[in-house]
């Protein structure tokens, strides 16, 4: 690998490491609203059912 490559390489990777962890609590959180809204649904499905 070309060494003057290098230093761009490894700080690209930095960013896109650092990037991709600080994305974890942010999905944490959708998924726990998107969990939330599932369970409102059901709950509302089950109190309307016809049967």
């Amino acid at each position: 690998m070309n060494s003057k490559k290098f230093p761009a390489l490894a700080a690209l990777v930095l960013i896109a490491a650092s990037l991709g962890l600080s994305a974890c609590n942010t999905m944490e959180g959708a998924g726990k609203d998107v969990s939330a809204a599932g369970k409102g649904l059901t709950k509302e499905a089950d109190k309307n059912k016809g049967y």
